[in-house]
């Protein structure tokens, strides 16, 4: 993190120009030759130039300062695979009374015929928007006649009334690029707050100055004028198991921490948390509805009444609010109606839900506070200057004795204490009416878990009948739980199931728990599946991985530059027992294996053997961290080859004569 201090240079002398725009149009054969095995070999397209610059200007209409965003760029298309960097998507701010446009768009597919280059313009007509949030709409586009070998090219303008961010700028794509260059005019009477996240380092930066870029109240304002060069830029690959790609991608960011008008008074926005406590304790929409205990000084002591102890209490209370209020589905930290308003329309976003729990909790005499996050998906906020617009969560959290536990009503399948994997995402911001506010760590409280337990027997008909019983805790049994949910019965899901499952066939099934959700779930299934057809009943092959055998590795990047994290730690551990009747000997059967990732991070044990007649398998997965930092990715890449490797031997089985 660094931070950009506007200055006067006492020279005129200026720096060499270092970023230039490219004219639309001017394909060269260079760039239709260009050979990726330069930046990677396996690209289905690269971007061979890519230009933007931002500065801020008076809106001649308005009177007020809008930002200017123009954006450039040329990209080589290698096959079909590839086409779809041709479907363009530029996301656009929107609220009530402002919002940012897009104007001078052009876009070009060039191919390459007979000797020369042939432009098809796109049609202004392809273009279209979508309403995607009440403060975001789309613009999108598509190039037209895209062939294999095509290079597409497209430039626009944003004007947006956001200075606060600047503009952000991502160096690295799902795709490689040659070059990008983003070239800002900053005034001197801004002051950001600029950060480069991700791996990837500037080729280069420099700083010139630009005077009287800005004229503002009749004073002339000199701008900084600043570039970042990336060159040789390799794809940014997005893997299962990880938080927002923002997080990790390189980008410079902006974000502004004050404003020096020309008469010298100074205006920050780089705030204390001492100041967003208070901002947000005193807000109408948050701090006034966790205070709204009075709404529910009637309503609690008949929930209550038959509680023996504050955590029965609680338990009751959080029942109750999941019952009474859904969820509609939408985010934030603001409640979008007032917490009475949402209750008796028995609706509501996050904050509506969980601030009407803090408030129900606190008419009970419970100790409950406000926990502000970042979902996985929005990113990871940061924490050196409070921005409130980064958060976008709010779950509550209840402290009883020397115990906390965080709680979220929007989720009716999730036990007591247990948060949805989306908050998981390093820290949350603690709000207290009455304390200054503290980071506290978003850990998951309980594990993944899942035991499997069949007891079989070989019939005569060389099938395997038995009892296969399931058992899942924590946010597999919410996973399973949700599953479920979605058919009408239980009994339809388990004929869904029967259909999917081709090789086993399900006879009679018993669910448990279902709707008791701080209990374990158990299924019960009555199963049979054919393990050789009576040809050769004397030797055969089984297979003993049919349950979640594991036949694709994961991890197949060579390096991971971000962490792992799955969010919660797990065990699942399958027990098999198989009577054969008959005495068989075992010709050959998957070593035992007992592998160990570093620093006690997780381990793989498996043990299988034939003890009379008997069969029996016993493994174990465990992953003990809900994280795994990238230095530890190729160990978990090589756990996952050996643990497939192995399972890919099957048992061979010779009855004694």
């Amino acid at each position: 993190m660094k931070k950009i201090f506007f200055f006067l240079l006492l020279s005129s002398t200026y720096l060499t120009v270092f970023a230039q725009n490219f004219d639309f149009g001017s394909i060269t054969y260079d760039d239709y030759e260009f050979d990726r095995k330069k930046l990677d070999s396996n690209a289905n397209a690269v971007v061979l130039k890519e230009f933007g610059t931002a500065r801020v200007e008076i809106d001649d209409a308005t009177g007020r300062l809008e930002l200017l965003f123009d954006y450039h760029v040329k990209i080589k298309i290698y096959n079909k695979e590839g086409f779809e960097n041709a479907n363009v998507i530029v996301p656009l701010y929107k609220d009530d009374s402002r919002e940012e446009t897009i104007n001078d768009l052009k876009a070009s597919t060039f191919n390459y015929v007979n000797g020369r280059f042939v432009e098809t313009p796109m049609d202004k007509k392809a273009t279209f928007f979508e309403n995607r949030s009440k403060y975001t709409k789309l613009l999108k586009f598509t190039l037209p006649n895209l062939k294999e070998g095509s290079i597409i090219e497209y430039s626009y303008r944003l004007k947006s009334p956001n200075l606060f961010n600047f503009k952000t700028w991502e160096f690295q794509w799902k795709i490689p690029k040659v070059i990008s260059e983003y070239l800002v005019y900053i005034p001197g009477i801004y002051n950001y707050n600029v950060s480069l996240r991700g791996y990837q380092k500037l080729t280069d930066q420099k700083v010139e100055l630009a005077r009287e870029c800005l004229r503002l109240n009749g004073a002339n304002i000199d701008c900084s004028k600043i570039t970042y060069l990336m060159k040789d830029i390799p794809a940014f690959i997005e893997e299962d198991n990880m938080t927002a790609p923002s997080n990790f991608k390189s980008a410079i960011y902006f974000e502004l921490s004050d404003v020096t008008n020309p008469s010298g008074a100074k205006t920050s926005y780089t705030k204390t948390w001492k100041d967003v406590d208070y901002e947000l304790t005193s807000d109408k929409s948050f701090g006034s509805q966790m205070k709204r205990k009075d709404f529910y000084k009637e309503i609690v002591p008949a929930i209550v009444k038959d509680a023996p102890d504050d955590l029965t209490k609680a338990k009751v209370i959080f029942q109750y609010i999941k019952k009474q209020i859904k969820w509609d589905n939408y985010y934030g930290i603001y409640c979008a109606d007032n917490i009475k308003k949402s209750f008796d329309n028995r609706s509501g976003n996050v904050a509506n839900l969980n601030l009407n729990l803090i408030a129900a909790l606190s008419a009970a005499n419970l100790d409950a506070e406000a926990v502000i996050l970042s979902t996985r998906e929005n990113g990871i906020i940061n924490k050196l200057y409070p921005v409130i617009s980064d958060f976008n969560y709010v779950v509550a959290k209840l402290n009883i004795g020397d115990k906390s536990y965080m709680l979220d009503a929007t989720e009716p399948l999730l036990p007591f204490g247990l948060l949805p994997l989306r908050c998981m995402n390093d820290q949350g911001r603690v709000i207290n009416l009455k304390k200054p506010s503290y980071w506290i760590d978003l850990k998951a409280s309980q594990k993944t878990v899942t035991n499997y337990i069949l007891n079989g027997k070989l019939t005569n008909d060389g099938k395997i009948v038995g009892t296969l019983t399931t058992i899942s805790q924590g946010y597999a049994a919410y996973a399973k739980r949700k599953e479920i949910k979605k058919y009408s019965s239980p009994d339809e899901y388990v004929e869904k199931l029967d259909d999917r499952l081709v090789k086993i066939k399900i006879s009679e099934h018993e669910i448990n728990n279902l709707d008791s959700v701080d209990n374990p779930l158990t299924e019960k299934y009555e199963i049979e599946f054919t393990v050789n057809d009576g040809s050769n009943k004397k030797e055969f092959y089984l297979s003993p991985f049919f349950i979640n055998a594991i036949s694709k590795n994961p991890f197949n990047l060579n390096v991971r530059t971000y962490p792992v994290d799955l969010g919660a730690a797990s065990d699942e551990r399958i027990i098999i027992n198989i009577d054969l009747k008959d005495k068989y000997s075992l010709l050959e059967k998957p070593k035992n294996l007992a592998i160990a990732l570093p620093n006690s991070g997780g381990k793989y044990l498996l043990q299988t053997q034939l003890d009379e007649n008997i069969l029996s398998l016993s493994q174990i997965l465990q992953f003990n961290n809900a994280v795994y930092q990238p230095e530890e990715y190729p160990f978990l890449k090589e756990f996952y080859s050996k643990i497939i490797q192995n399972q890919k031997v099957e048992y061979l089985l010779k009855r004694a004569d």
